[in-house]
């Protein structure tokens, strides 16, 4: 019998951002900084390829007054990887065609997350959940100001597909309600076809530190930074349940090491 589920992973390296550490681990000292990964997962599904997130919208970036606009905090700093679209050459490195994607699921709405929906609009259905969406959509002087950038999605042709929930997108990758860091943030559970398998907890939790020990992520909307810990040992119970290691999003060492590794696929 053939088993369903995910038959290759492919990570991506979409860029990275030096920021304060506190960002992404309450309490830490505000002088401490870090350069942490932008991350991107492919998943070949039946059907196609599933992509989970999408990097930033480089136009933000290299125009410099709207540079100024969306990024002119002196305490943060975004880097692309290279002179084109981050998307565009990070498939080409895996060989991989833009077209070939037929889905796009995205964590969450910031703007290191969303940014590249850009390349999706009018093309393939794209996750998030409802609550996501309309906080991103509802014209709240404060959606701005929490690094949710109207322009990356606002597009009436992209293909929404919104869930209220955990929800399966496809044989083999589970969307799992992780709200706190924005309030409809997803984390991912992949099963590989030959059995074993990942959970992708994406900013529910950036960094191993914030695993290992629960520490309370430091950037939430809506909640208090110690409600964030609870998203955290959801993902570790099913990840622990199922015998699956449990990816933090932003990890510097680890986020490279998986990118390194080979054998990430299903029989």
């Amino acid at each position: 019998m053939t088993r369903h589920g995910v038959r290759r992973i492919v990570p991506l390296l979409l860029g990275w951002e030096e920021l304060p550490k506190s960002v992404s681990v309450h309490g830490a000292p505000y002088e401490e900084r870090v350069r942490e990964p932008v991350p991107a997962v492919l998943l070949e599904c039946d059907g196609g390829w599933l992509l989970l997130d999408t990097g930033f919208n480089t136009a933000l970036l290299r125009d410099p007054a709207l540079r100024r606009r969306f990024y002119g905090s002196p305490n943060y700093r975004p880097i692309l990887p290279g002179p084109g679209e981050p998307l565009e050459e990070a498939l080409d490195a895996a060989g991989i065609p833009m077209d070939a994607i037929h889905a796009v699921a995205v964590s969450h709405l910031h703007a290191d997350h969303a940014g590249g929906l850009k390349h999706f609009a009018g093309r393939v259905p794209v996750h998030v959940q409802r609550e996501e969406l309309a906080y991103g959509l509802s014209g709240r002087p404060e959606v701005e100001r929490n690094s949710i950038f109207r322009v990356d999605f606002d597009d009436p042709r992209i293909d929404w597909q919104q869930a209220d929930g955990d929800v399966e997108l496809a044989p083999g990758v589970t969307a799992v309600l992780t709200a706190g860091h924005t309030p409809g943030h997803q984390s991912f559970v992949v099963d590989l076809a030959g059995g074993g398998g990942f959970v992708f907890a994406f900013d529910a939790a950036d960094l191993t530190e914030n695993i290992e020990h629960e520490r309370p992520i430091g950037a939430s909307i809506g909640v208090d930074p110690e409600r964030t810990v609870e998203p955290i040992r959801r993902l570790k119970r099913i990840a622990t349940e199922r015998g699956y290691e449990l990816i933090p999003g932003h990890d510097p060492v680890v986020w490279p090491e998986l990118m390194s590794r080979r054998g990430m696929s299903g029989a």
